[in-house]
């Protein structure tokens, strides 16, 4: 007895250990851990990098660019040419040479466009950081509220189960001393096998909810974790919305990011008109050379070359190239122009779509309560006549499952207004990410 004892209490602190072991996130945590963590935010946070690294590549042409280069021959057979009718061999078997040249962009059409465009594409990369993050916020709250609201299903099954058996009980315990037939302890075990399989259902989808969280969240695939949250809190205030907040289209992330292509393509088709202005650049070139026949020789001496220069290039004929495509960048803003006036038809439809969802939502919302205070005082109202011998058996296990679906259903009613909020939210802008 004693060995069983120790066991127990072993077991007990094991798992109590194993428990507090866990971490546990509130909501807001879930966010910032996503935020830093999720791999599409890691990947766009990577992604902008790459964007500010590549505008200080095409920004990089202004500055001077040198090249060096260095070259030993050993001319095995020199070359030979007629000189006064004898045939004479010219050049030395060793030579050297070494070389530098630096080159200053002066002006470039290219160049400038780069420099032009450096600030729109430093601001496209923001607005991908910002769009990345309002999904995540989004996603990452819905797979939260999704596991509460899981949880409070259990707690609901839980407690019918413990109802149930006790039902199952008392009808076996008449049945046995002949109070009653058969028939109502077998609907109680019925009704008692339909809520511990639609129990064990729940917490089996518990655990992919889970797994998906943890998945938005970037966490390691083998850590536990548990949530924090206030149900009371959720449940009161956190499912209401101010929804007389009007629509600022310019709020829109997306519609933003349209207006920066349509920046940048303007930017394409000025380069383009431009194409005729040279591109004008300076050099300096320097290069030493050394020949001998001795190679432990060749560099007692150099002969020096030096020079400096100014280029310029224009594009006289490019057969027609460049009309062409100054028309297909006027065409291209054309069509991003319909894209942006559609975006905000897209943007409207959305916004009432999303205010007509919650109010529609809210409204399920508070009758399926209604419904579920009203099915919890029939099935009480109804138990206590079957106690009394008024109602049969039958009738109070109809309570029991109206009772059961009516708060099942307000629950999917405030997980689907949650949802509905942050849809809005989403809709007008408004979704915090800092």
């Amino acid at each position: 007895m004693k060995q069983k004892l120790s066991f127990l209490i072993i077991l007990c602190l094991v798992t109590t250990l194993h428990v507090s072991a866990q971490q546990s996130y509130s909501l807001e945590e879930c966010i910032t851990f996503a935020l830093e963590h999720r791999p599409d935010m890691e990947q766009t946070m990577i992604d902008e990098q790459i964007g500010h690294h590549e505008i200080n590549a095409s920004l990089s042409a202004w500055l001077p660019q040198i090249t060096g280069s260095y070259s030993l021959v050993n001319n095995t057979q020199l070359q030979s040419t007629v000189f006064a009718g004898n045939v004479v061999q010219i050049g030395q078997k060793y030579n050297s040479n070494l070389s530098l040249r630096a080159d200053q962009t002066l002006y470039s059409n290219e160049v400038l466009l780069a420099s032009k465009a450096a600030n729109h594409s430093r601001r496209q990369l923001e607005q991908n950081i910002v769009s990345s993050k309002i999904s995540t916020v989004v996603d990452v709250s819905k797979a939260f509220y999704d596991i509460l609201l899981t949880r409070e299903q259990l707690n609901i099954l839980q407690g019918n189960i413990v109802r149930q058996q006790k039902q199952y009980n008392d009808s076996r315990a008449q049945y046995d001393n002949g109070m009653v037939d058969k028939t109502d302890y077998q609907r109680a075990s019925i009704t008692l096998a339909n809520s511990r399989s639609a129990k064990k259902r729940t917490e089996e989808s518990l655990k992919a909810k889970f797994a998906y969280l943890r998945q938005l969240m970037g966490l390691p695939m083998e850590e536990q974790f548990n949530l924090e949250y206030d149900t009371k809190q959720i449940l009161e205030s956190d499912i209401l919305l101010d929804t007389t907040q009007n629509l600022a289209i310019e709020s829109r992330i997306e519609y933003r990011q349209l207006q920066t292509d349509m920046e940048l393509l303007k930017l394409n088709t000025s380069y383009y008109k431009m194409g005729l202005i040279p591109t004008i650049s300076a050099y300096a070139n320097y290069s030493p050379q050394y020949f001998h026949d001795d190679f432990t020789s060749l560099y007692n001496n150099n002969y020096t070359t030096s020079s400096i220069g100014l280029t310029a290039s224009i594009p006289i004929f490019t057969g027609n190239k460049r009309n062409q495509q100054i028309k297909i960048a006027k065409l291209q803003e054309e069509r991003l122009d319909v894209t942006l006036e559609d975006a905000k038809r897209v943007i409207s439809t959305e916004y009432q779509t999303a205010l007509a969802g919650y109010k529609s939502d809210y409204y399920d919302m508070e009758t399926l309560r209604s419904n579920a205070d009203l099915a919890a005082d029939v099935y009480k109202t109804i138990k206590l006549q079957y106690d009394e011998g008024i109602k049969t058996y039958l009738e109070v296990i109809v309570a029991e499952t109206e009772l059961q679906t009516a708060q099942l259903n307000y629950l999917n009613a405030v997980f689907q207004l949650l949802s509905s909020k942050l849809d809005f939210q989403k809709s007008i802008g408004t979704i915090e990410i800092n």
